[in-house]
């Protein structure tokens, strides 16, 4: 397929990256139901790490297999399929090529209590599994927001040397940030503008509630007041804090919920002018053919 007008244009956005960089974001954004079209959809299998098996996995057993996840990223079209290293090396070999992949290099556990994550992966990692990009976790508001802040640094510019993109989840906790600040629209949006201010080529984040947190921030949005009553003008806001517009915003499914109120999410992203959604438990928990009629509803929605 030839690179479409929509693809060239983002591409224009990421001015100073290599092109090896651009030929990656390209093939990402080229792949699958939604190539071609500015949108993505990404299956994101991390939740292991994060939340431990049993909870990831056994209202599905299939997807205890890492082969299975590959199978569904595959059969489904979506975008590209994001991993921690041990899930993607099961399976790089068998379907080399067939899907874009994302090595997740970094991950907590909940065995834990504090808010942080181990170096799990190397951007080597990556490039030996054939992967178009790294994705990484900072937490913005946590005690260890700063050393994740300039892990990110420097694992982004090794990444970006090898023409490798970095895909950063931005996902603000602890500190000032309060529980429901957490997914608030000024925190959601500080989150956007942080991950673009660190060079990343793909931002993820959660969807923002009407919820403004910071009281910093209060007066502000008083005064010049956005559209945080419906969500797609939270969303619209989000994308503002992402240069404008100038850069990829995924969203994420969140924890798992009925499909009524996940394609509305996705409407919602859609009429904000986000350009797609990064969709995990949602997914991989249903049976198969399930799975793959849901992701193909939300792909319909954004095509």
């Amino acid at each position: 397929m030839h690179r479409t007008e929509v693809v060239r244009n983002i591409l224009s956005w990421y001015e100073g990256e290599t092109p090896g960089l651009k030929s990656n974001l390209s093939r990402l954004l080229m792949h699958g139901r939604l190539g071609g079209t500015g949108r993505m959809v990404i299956l994101p299998v991390d939740q292991g790490f994060e939340h431990g098996p049993a909870r990831s996995f056994a209202p599905n057993p299939a997807a205890y297999d890492p082969h299975y996840l590959y199978e569904l990223a595959i059969e489904s079209g979506v975008s590209g399929y994001a991993a921690p290293l041990g899930l993607l090396e099961q399976g790089a070999d068998t379907f080399a090529g067939e899907v874009p992949l994302i090595l997740k290099v970094n991950s907590g556990n909940s065995l834990v209590s504090n808010n942080d994550q181990a170096l799990t992966g190397t951007v080597d990692d990556a490039m030996r599994l054939g992967c178009i990009g790294v994705g990484f976790t900072i937490y913005p508001g946590s005690e260890c927001s700063y050393d994740m802040i300039e892990e990110l640094r420097d694992v982004s510019h090794y990444a970006k040397s090898r023409g490798l993109i970095s895909v950063v989840w931005s996902y603000p906790r602890g500190g000032k940030v309060t529980k429901d600040g957490e997914t608030g629209t000024d925190i959601i949006a500080y989150a956007a503008h942080m991950a673009a201010l660190m060079g990343a080529t793909i931002i993820k984040v959660k969807l923002p509630t009407a919820h403004i947190d910071l009281d910093a921030a209060k007066s502000t949005y008083e005064k010049y007041p956005v559209d945080s009553k419906n969500m797609a003008g939270r969303v619209k806001h989000v994308m503002q804090a992402a240069f404008n517009g100038k850069r990829v915003v995924v969203f994420s499914g969140g924890a798992a919920k009925n499909t009524p109120e996940l394609l509305e999410e996705v409407r919602a992203i859609r009429e904000g002018g986000g350009n797609g959604s990064i969709i995990g438990r949602n997914s991989f928990q249903r049976p198969k053919e399930e799975a793959i009629d849901l992701l193909n509803q939300v792909m319909d929605i954004y095509a």
